[in-house]
């Protein structure tokens, strides 16, 4: 993030597997074997009805007013405690950046085979256009394709840094700790994802059920076709975002860094039969040459570290040498199960 020179970095590499968007356009009435997830990757009960819980909704504006009751800080340090995430308005992108931004986006998927193809991953690379996380040749694989970009503008930067840095006063840690793990030489990285109408969309999956492994997650949804959902209390809720608002999600990295206060929540996307549904997730992370574990002004003597430490370049390479399982990554992480493989 910030000012700090351009650094290219190789997290590892996923298998090539075909593009799902050209499998979409042929006249299939079944998805190839590999698309069918087994018992235990299919659904578990959906929160319908009036009961469905929503989402929180935090309002940027306000929760930068000086508040003397601090209401909404206190809404935003519920919502990172009990949800993980969370949407936030008003947050100051303007509306035509975004519908720029939307627009391009569109575009680039809609073009020619043979012109995407020029952006497909490298053999040694993940970056690029396909799929993350594919280690073996029998390997499940989820209904959509991805494309990953080098950088974001400094307006979604920019609001980032901000929701961090109010996560640390709601957290009681120093701000400038914050700041310094975060700011002028953090990770920051973008990914598309489409996800096509797919022929039998009860028995495959848009993304699998994980964690992000990164800090904070911000998330701008390009059209109105439902997809995201989030576990919650056993059951799975459906997220419906808000026009020109963002989706945000706490990564492992901020469960990490808050000693286990703030939650990383399993997310997945599905998929439907009759609509496409573009999304851009924009992951900020710490500064790559740092450790990785609890912020120091949070552990004391009555608040012992739940994580253990490690640098954080070698964190993402062996979460992305791996394939994604719920949130087995970050509980290897904990002190109680160092020595441990079994993820």
């Amino acid at each position: 993030m910030g000012s700090t020179p351009y650094r290219e970095v190789n997290f590892g590499k996923s298998l090539f597997v075909p593009s799902v968007q050209e499998l979409a356009r042929q006249p299939i009435t079944n998805i190839p074997p590999r698309y069918i997830r087994a018992d235990d990757d299919g659904p578990i009960a959906v929160f319908d009805g009036a009961s469905t819980p929503s989402v929180p909704v935090i309002d940027l504006q306000i929760l930068l007013h000086e508040d003397p009751m601090n209401s909404e800080l206190e809404k935003l340090h519920s919502a990172c405690k009990e949800w993980g995430f969370f949407q936030i308005v008003n947050h100051g992108v303007s509306a035509f950046l975004l519908e720029k931004f939307k627009t391009e986006i569109g575009d680039f998927f809609k073009l020619p085979y043979e012109e995407k193809k020029k952006l497909w991953q490298q053999p040694d690379n993940h970056e690029g256009f396909g799929q993350l996380f594919v280690v073996s040749e029998e390997q499940k694989l989820d209904w959509s394709d991805i494309e990953t970009l080098e950088a974001y503008s400094l307006e979604a930067e920019n609001l980032a840094m901000t929701i961090l840095t109010q996560m640390a006063k709601a957290l009681g840690m120093k701000t400038e700790e914050m700041t310094q793990l975060f700011n002028d030489g953090g990770v920051q990285s973008m990914r598309m994802n489409y996800y096509p109408p797919c022929p039998e969309p009860d028995i495959a999956i848009g993304f699998t059920p994980h964690s992000d492994a990164d800090a904070l997650t911000i998330l701008y949804q390009l059209n109105d076709t439902d997809g995201l959902q989030i576990r919650k209390d056993g059951k799975w809720v459906p997220v419906k975002p808000l026009e020109n608002a963002f989706v945000v999600n706490i990564g492992d990295i901020m469960e990490i860094v808050s000693n286990g206060v703030y939650k990383s929540i399993e997310h997945r996307a599905i998929v439907n039969s009759a609509k496409e549904r573009l999304s851009v997730a924009t992951f900020y992370s710490s500064k790559l040459d740092s450790d990785l574990g609890p912020a120091s002004s949070l552990i004391s003597h009555k608040n012992p570290p739940v994580f253990r430490r490690m640098p954080l370049e070698l964190y993402f390479k062996e979460f992305f040498a791996r394939k994604l399982k719920g949130k087995s990554y970050l509980d290897f992480m904990k002190i109680e199960n160092a020595g441990s493989d079994s993820f």
